[in-house]
């Protein structure tokens, strides 16, 4: 065996045990996500949020049925498509993904995509993103730096409104506020970050969009800033006594000319891990 096959079949090695460290590393995280559960969670009662401004009540009335076990934790199970690309060139890849969200702890979004011979794969987290070009070389790899963490503190306050009710309801650190008659807008405060977020009320309580200034660099001079992040919710289902979408459309500079939706998800499953 030549010097150059014996160093590529190592490198090749050492490159799938790599991968596999990231795949340990999200099942552990995982684990200590779903560990938040509550035991013996409390059942909705309408009397929890009687003191919350109007659209929250409505907000909560529609997405929570009454006598539902306040489970905070959600397992989300997804099909759909991922840009890589911008508005005028969109670079779709087909989606499966599920993502493991516990609000305000964090999250883990664990993704495969493809197009054509393209395949991408890995997680996004509150504390980490790791992508892999089919599956073995390493395209995208950042640690949480405080830009990193505020930016995926955005995104996870803001799927929990759509995918974890119950994690939004009053307590410590969560702030619900009307600036008009069919807007709530929440604020979660957590280890020194905090983040609004405005969820547009319709008049049966369904929130058919949410928007917030997101911490990110998606933008041409690649610089951390706040600017416009959203997205529309549709086709909601019952899961476990939750009202949620199954249908979710969201990107950067919502609300303006230059949106791009490069996350369109559609929910195959949301369930409530016991541990």
């Amino acid at each position: 065996m030549s010097i150059a096959l014996l160093l590529l079949i190592l490198a090749a090695l050492a490159l799938f045990i790599w991968r596999g460290c990231d795949h340990r590393a999200d099942a552990r995280a995982i684990s200590r996500l779903v560990a938040d559960q509550p035991d013996a969670p409390a059942h909705f009662d309408a009397s929890m949020i009687a003191a919350l401004p109007e659209t929250a009540r409505r907000y909560f009335l529609y997405t929570i049925e009454p006598g539902t076990p306040l489970y905070t934790v959600a397992s989300i199970s997804m099909t759909g498509r991922f840009g890589m690309g911008v508005k005028a060139k969109p670079d779709y890849l087909d989606m499966h993904a599920h993502q493991t969200l516990s609000v305000p702890a964090g999250f883990v979004w664990k993704m495969q995509a493809r197009r054509g011979w393209l395949r991408l794969s890995g997680s996004d987290s509150h504390k980490w993103t790791r992508f892999w070009l089919m599956g073995l070389l390493p395209v995208a790899r950042m640690n949480s730096d405080i830009n990193h963490k505020r930016s995926a503190f955005g995104r996870y306050v803001a799927e929990a409104v759509f995918w974890a009710p119950a994690s939004v309801l009053p307590g410590p650190g969560i702030l619900w506020e009307q600036p008009d008659k069919d807007c709530a807008r929440l604020t979660v405060s957590y280890q020194g970050l905090s983040q609004s977020v405005d969820i547009t009320v319709a008049a049966d309580g369904r929130p058919t969009q949410v928007s917030f200034e997101r911490w990110s660099n998606a933008n041409p001079d690649k610089k951390y800033r706040l600017q416009p992040f959203g997205g529309y919710l549709s086709e909601f289902r019952i899961f476990a006594g939750f009202r949620l979408p199954t249908h979710v459309e969201a990107g950067n500079q919502f609300g303006t000319e230059q949106y791009f939706p490069f996350f369109v998800a559609d929910i195959n499953d949301i369930r409530f891990p016991e541990h």
